[in-house]
């Protein structure tokens, strides 16, 4: 029998203590993942509160249904987090969206992630839905697979894997599993940070791409703005540069009085968030769990004032 593949949550207690969760509250988990987060903030509803979660995954769905058989405060959406602007406004009191890809997914070799697993190229968040990384690289040119690994995994040698790639393509056909491309990142880097593997910054750029978790992210942001209520809290768990940035600058334009141009004399418009700070892992926790080291947590509290 397998062993069942198990995760840690990162920065459990601290992003649930972040969120302020009141008993009668209603909270939206966006990213359910394996339920840690939502075991915690159910702990601390009472009979009256709510929580809605949401996930791609269907791995995780399945968790979740479970739980909301278990408790009907709880309640799941097969979707991703982009999805929340489909809810009510201001009808939550708090929204936690931790980014990670969960260990189950990463240690999964079916699910194409890892470049320490051999297994099928796939790394879709939901295998039943859109294009696997494989399928894009048998069609992609070298200009578009340059662009997205340079600009979705900061990696500098992007050109020279691309055109790795496309030699890989023409002499043996696509590329069809994980090992497959790490073998052709790893002779077309030629150097790399001590104790990284070459293939690190180019899976990370394949799996944000082929998920726009970017692009989502930014959506899921904009809909949080206009589902909090006043005093709600907004924590958000990033695990790369490229996800804390879009975060920080959201939190950052938001929690400034707008001013109007046109009307250089007209009162500013009132911030509508207010930054609470920026948590990261403690030594204890890393030591522990090392995937907890890259993360970093942002909290801001929904304001009175009107979305812009």
């Amino acid at each position: 029998m397998q062993t069942p593949l198990s995760h840690c949550t990162v920065l459990l207690d601290e992003a649930v203590d972040a969120l302020s969760v009141r008993p009668d509250g209603h909270y939206i988990d966006a990213t359910f993942g394996r339920g840690g987060h939502s075991r915690l903030i159910l702990s601390r509803l009472g009979a009256d509160g709510r929580l809605t979660g949401f996930d791609k995954d269907p791995q995780a769905v399945a968790v979740a249904d479970a739980l909301a058989q278990a408790d009907p405060r709880f309640s799941i959406r097969h979707e991703g987090f982009k999805s929340m602007a489909e809810l009510p406004a201001a009808c939550a009191d708090g929204i936690l969206m931790d980014l990670g890809v969960s260990s189950p997914q990463i240690d999964d070799p079916a699910r194409g992630f890892s470049f320490r697993h051999d297994g099928p190229l796939d790394m879709r968040m939901d295998p039943s839905r859109g294009e696997s990384v494989a399928d894009w690289l048998a069609e992609a040119e070298i200009p578009q697979m340059a662009e997205v690994i340079r600009d979705y995994g900061e990696e500098r040698f992007a050109q020279q894997i691309a055109k790795a790639i496309d030699r890989r393509r023409q002499e043996r056909g696509p590329l069809r599993t994980t090992a497959e491309l790490a073998e052709v990142v790893a002779g077309a880097v030629k150097t790399r940070e001590p104790g990284k593997d070459p293939a690190t910054r180019t899976f990370q750029a394949l799996r944000i791409f082929i998920n726009a978790e970017l692009e989502e992210l930014q959506q899921a942001l904009s809909a949080s703005l206009r589902l909090l209520r006043p005093g709600g809290r907004l924590v958000v768990i990033s695990f790369h540069s490229l996800e804390d940035r879009i975060v920080k600058q959201f939190i950052a334009l938001h929690s400034k009085e707008v001013y109007d141009r046109r009307a250089p004399f007209a009162a500013p418009k009132p911030m509508a968030l207010r930054s609470i700070g920026r948590i990261m892992p403690g030594e204890r926790e890393v030591a522990a769990n090392p995937r907890a080291r890259s993360a970093v947590m942002r909290v801001a509290e929904r304001t009175d004032a009107e979305a812009p």
